[in-house]
């Protein structure tokens, strides 16, 4: 909905799944079961692995900040999404929106920086064993989360702020919540620059550390194809294999979404891509990088056991 410079606009309409209302109940009754499977998943990562001195290794401690990261990246979004199921149409003010977009991309961009540190400490931990524990001390670890909260904030003030500076020519936007690429449909005038800036910020967040990710996925992978246990072999390749599955489809939906040009967009395509990346990888985080592992499952057994009552 194209109108005419709205310099004073206040709030804007966000359509989200206006063309589909007679799936409104199933979809809220799916997107709110997962929602509350992967908040549980998640918290139940973050307190196993904090309560447990067996889980205070560098890989449990990303694994911690991953989870927590995820919870909040899904408070960010989801709410939006539902309400938008209950009522069809949904109002927003214009600095809800800009905290809303600037959080969403705070929390996407460290996230990548994130998943690239633990492809690092893996392939530390396969190809260099011996000097493992120095090169991923608790000071290196700590710093490598810090990075990813000032990459996090830098892309996200660098969109929200050039985004909600440029004069307005619309209020509608067709999507649940606010995304860059929507809010691009409503900006006036030539949108060029902006989608330069925003291809150009994404191949930084998401091109480099996925490179990263590939880059130590190959050394792990090399190393592993010169053990000489076939059994060691199977089960290193079944645990790089499945962190490999998260990492392909946080990256590929989030690529799929920032390295495209505008004419390219669809609103139901980014759509279900959003959905991809903001609700299918939280979900396989926990499962596929933690709930598996041997490790994580003794800690849960033994944190819910029944203690045993000695009679004397």
């Amino acid at each position: 909905m194209i109108l005419g410079n709205l310099s004073g606009l206040s709030e804007f309409r966000l359509l989200g799944f206006s063309g589909t209302s007679p799936l409104h109940p199933l979809l809220f009754v799916v997107l709110l079961s997962l929602h509350i499977l992967t908040l549980m998943a998640n918290t139940v990562i973050a307190l196993i692995a904090n309560s447990d001195n067996r889980l205070h290794t560098p890989m449990y401690f990303f694994l911690t900040q991953l989870s927590c990261w995820d919870i909040c990246y899904l408070s960010v979004i989801i709410p939006s999404i539902l309400e938008n199921l209950m009522v069809g149409t949904v109002s927003i003010s214009k600095t809800r929106c800009a905290m809303q977009m600037f959080s969403f991309l705070f929390f996407g961009v460290a996230e990548c920086f994130l998943l690239a540190a633990m492809s690092l400490d893996g392939y530390f931990a396969v190809c260099c064993p011996l000097h493992y524990t120095i090169i991923m001390s608790s000071r290196v670890c700590r710093s490598l989360v810090v990075g990813a909260y000032i990459c996090g904030t830098a892309e996200g003030l660098v969109h929200t702020l050039i985004t909600f500076s440029s004069p307005l020519c619309g209020c509608a936007i067709d999507h649940f919540f606010c995304e860059i690429q929507p809010l691009l449909d409503v900006l006036c005038g030539n949108t060029l620059p902006s989608e330069i800036q925003v291809i150009v910020v994404a191949v930084f967040a998401i091109l480099s550390p996925f490179s990263l990710v590939i880059y130590s996925y190959i050394g792990v992978v090399s190393t592993i194809l010169h053990m000489a246990s076939a059994e060691s072999q199977e089960k290193a390749f079944s645990t790089c294999s499945s962190q490999l599955l998260v990492v392909t489809v946080f990256y590929g939906t989030a690529g799929s979404m920032y390295l495209r040009p505008k004419y390219s967009y669809c609103a139901s395509v980014d759509k279900f891509l959003s959905l991809s990346y903001s609700l299918v990888t939280p979900l396989l985080n926990p499962i596929i990088c933690s709930l598996r592992n041997k490790e994580v499952k003794g800690a849960l057994k033994k944190k819910w056991s029944k203690p045993k009552l000695v009679w004397k």
